[in-house]
């Protein structure tokens, strides 16, 4: 499958499977390590049966949670945020996932950290008719519920472009 690409010269084929496949100008300027963890999203979310909407929604959170990098720090460290009861954040990796969600190691491991979010997203039943940052927001309860949507469209962009098959 071709797919061209905004800052590519030429058409490319992408495999998912092949991070040697992902294009040096990105998509929609994510690229590099960005692309490995949405490929990492978006074969999690394949493998526990979720669609491509459900997929989209998993980069969606994870562009907007840590710009797709997986990261060791969060809000308290960069912000000074609490959670409501005043207590630190302790949210880490793709997903800025706290401490609730499971270990450190967990959280820290992609796939892992993706199961999880997939985990909770699969438990809100109406998930696929509600609007995508207020079905991520339920799961991820942030202070928010539209602050995903600015995500949309790149991670529509992305979740297509790598969704082709391997050949």
């Amino acid at each position: 499958m071709l797919i061209p690409l905004g800052l590519a010269r030429d058409p490319a084929l992408i495999c998912i499977d092949d991070p040697q496949t992902f294009p040096e100008a990105g998509i929609e300027g994510w690229s590099g390590e960005q692309l490995e963890n949405a490929a990492t999203i978006i074969r999690t979310a394949g493998a526990l049966g979720f669609p491509r909407e459900g997929q989209i929604l998993g980069v969606m959170t994870a562009m907007g949670e840590s710009s797709l990098h997986n990261i060791d720090y969060g809000d308290w460290e960069t912000r000074g945020f609490t959670n409501p009861d005043g207590t630190r954040t302790t949210s880490i990796g793709l997903f800025q996932q706290q401490e609730w969600w499971g270990s450190v190691e967990q959280r820290m491991d992609p796939a892992t950290a993706t199961t999880l979010f997939f985990d909770r997203l699969g438990r809100l039943p109406e998930w696929q008719t509600m609007e995508p940052s207020h079905a991520i927001h339920r799961v991820q309860i942030n202070t928010d519920r539209d602050y995903y949507s600015r995500f949309q469209t790149d991670a529509t962009a992305v979740v297509d472009a790598m969704s082709g098959p391997c050949e």
